[in-house]
């Protein structure tokens, strides 16, 4: 082992009453798994975070650390908090080097079927494998991994990583049909007659857009689906301005820049304190000479047939009754006029609509599935998760959701 590893490892008080843990989406046990790295034990380590979850090394490089587990470390109140992140990086490392999985599982000959190989689908699968359901995951891509292959850049998140949690995850004996893709050429009413449960778990990734004048120019991209699809144009020399704050924000105006952009600006409404984007992504953007306009929104895109000029407007935060958050709000005759070539929209992504039309499933008034307390849709086979439902949008939230919905799905199994 790593000697640094195992001097942080040794840094964790090891609370009675640990913090960590509630901070932790999965709600991974920390204490205990950090308690068998210091032990030297990191197959136990591993199988204590096999618990709760199925992606150490993916979740240990980029979740959010400092806003969830190690944001709640009592060592983090005087002092640094212990690196949580890191150390479950380095045990999800070791078991995929050494091709460790668990495979104590006992047949039924009940079937279930995944939507959507992501971070939510892939949980799914797993937790109900491991109970002995036949498990299959529909995939409308060529491979499996979601916003893990197509959203989160190499260069925070190695292919080869995913690739190898993907293939200890499916050595369960989880099978796996890609390119089907939800009402397009695989028929939801087929699958319920073919399974015995359903577990939808598509995403939200079609980009939102803000409504703005010139926003159909030719040059203005969602960033989800830049991100996914890859289909970036030549940055070599020209400006780019990103809209929002968030991760997705982040991780487009860094791989722009990389591509080759003369100048990249993130463009937010808010103060960078507010900024959802984790600190330590916002700090590397910034090293990597990323742009920041904080407290400034976009109103306006010009150009002929593309984009050429961008009207922006400066905010202030202000506190409105009842609401916990400052609002912002434009200052008035603050606008003024940037020259820009490309405009990357990420402000959030929604539920690809149609398809849910399509499949007759009920939705809330903000358009994603609508499910009950056990997360079944109006179709009683059908349960929905993750970002379809409209939970937080990160990795480690939509693998807790999709761990919780396994649960339900295998309580309504053993109870029919």
């Amino acid at each position: 082992m790593k000697n640094n590893i195992k001097q942080k490892a040794e840094y964790c008080l090891n609370c009675k009453n640990p913090q960590c843990r509630i901070g932790c989406p999965l709600g991974n046990n920390i204490p205990a798994f950090i308690q068998k790295v210091k032990e030297d034990n990191l197959e136990e380590a591993y199988k204590i975070l096999c618990e709760t979850t199925v992606m150490p090394a993916i979740c240990g490089r980029i979740c959010p650390h400092q806003k969830q587990c190690q944001g709640k470390c009592v060592r983090g109140i005087k002092s640094d908090s212990v690196s949580i992140g890191e150390i479950e990086a380095y045990v999800g490392d070791w078991a995929l080097s050494n091709q460790i999985c668990h495979k104590n599982i006992q047949e039924n000959n009940k079937k279930v079927a995944v939507i959507g190989g992501g971070p939510s689908g892939l949980t799914a699968a797993t937790f109900l494998r491991r109970k002995g359901y036949q498990v299959t995951i529909y995939e409308k891509q060529k491979d499996l991994g979601g916003i893990l292959k197509r959203g989160i850049p190499e260069f925070r998140l190695p292919n080869e990583i995913v690739e190898k949690t993907i293939e200890q995850i499916l050595a369960l004996g989880i099978n796996v049909q890609c390119k089907k893709e939800l009402g397009r050429n695989l028929e939801l009413a087929d699958l319920e007659k073919e399974y015995d449960a359903i577990y939808l778990s598509i995403g939200a990734n079609i980009p939102r857009k803000m409504a703005i004048e010139g926003e159909e120019l030719e040059g203005v991209y969602g960033g989800n689906s830049l991100l996914e699809n890859q289909n970036h144009p030549d940055y070599t020399n020209k400006k780019v301005a990103i809209i929002g704050g968030g991760n997705v924000a982040m991780d487009c105006a860094r791989t722009i820049k990389r591509m080759g952009a003369k100048q990249v600006v993130v463009i937010y409404r808010r103060s960078e304190v507010e900024m959802p984007a984790e600190a330590k992504e916002i700090a590397d953007a910034k090293q990597e000479g990323v742009e920041f306009l904080f407290l400034n929104n976009i109103v306006k895109i010009l150009g002929k047939n593309k984009v050429e000029q961008i009207e922006c407007i400066k905010t202030e935060l202000v506190q409105k009754e009842g609401e916990t958050r400052k609002s912002p709000v434009d200052i008035e005759n603050s606008n003024y006029i940037m020259d820009m070539d490309y405009v990357v929209m990420a402000v959030g992504g929604k539920v690809d609509k149609d398809i849910i039309e399509k499949c007759n499933i009920e939705t809330t008034s903000r358009k994603y599935v609508q499910v009950n307390e056990n997360n079944q849709t109006s179709h009683k086979k059908v349960f929905a998760g993750g970002d379809v439902v409209g939970q937080n949008s990160t990795v480690a939230w939509a693998a807790s959701d999709g761990r919780r919905v396994a649960g339900k799905i295998i309580e309504y199994l053993e109870t029919k």
